[in-house]
């Protein structure tokens, strides 16, 4: 079996840590999780190469995913949604450029959980999560 460097990261974070995160931090890994999958997702699209930032925007922009956690809301468990409330109402003293306060709040909400469920090496959540995005153009 070949090794994964991002488990080996991963497994250096006991469950305790990673309940011990800040949700800003769950956000910071969550954020990084998403643009790859999106990235991923827009590739196999076969678009040329000039749109493929385009598209991705599309999807990572704070007022996309701030969108989609509200969507999502009645796909989520208690545990889910209580995440994204953690995440929602984490003081932040950073802001996105082209988003409102609320629009921002919600999407490092979508973000925590997004972190959460990686760092937790939930990654079939995180796929039926993406699935819904995709399929139901959430």
């Amino acid at each position: 079996m070949e090794n994964n460097i991002f488990r080996e990261m991963i497994n250096k974070l006991s469950a305790e840590d990673i309940a011990m995160l800040s949700p800003l931090h769950l956000a910071y890994i969550g954020d990084a999780v998403y643009e790859l999958l999106v990235r991923s997702y827009v590739l196999s699209k076969k678009i040329p190469v000039k749109d493929l930032h385009k598209l991705s925007t599309e999807y990572v922009k704070a007022k996309a995913q701030a969108d989609i956690v509200h969507k999502l809301e009645e796909y989520l468990t208690e545990e889910e949604k209580a995440i994204v409330i953690r995440g929602r109402n984490a003081k932040s003293n950073t802001m996105a450029k082209n988003a409102s306060v609320i629009d921002y709040k919600y999407a490092t909400g979508f973000e925590a959980l997004i972190g959460y469920l990686y760092l937790t090496e939930n990654n079939s959540r995180i796929g039926e999560i993406f699935r819904l995005i995709i399929e139901n153009h959430i």
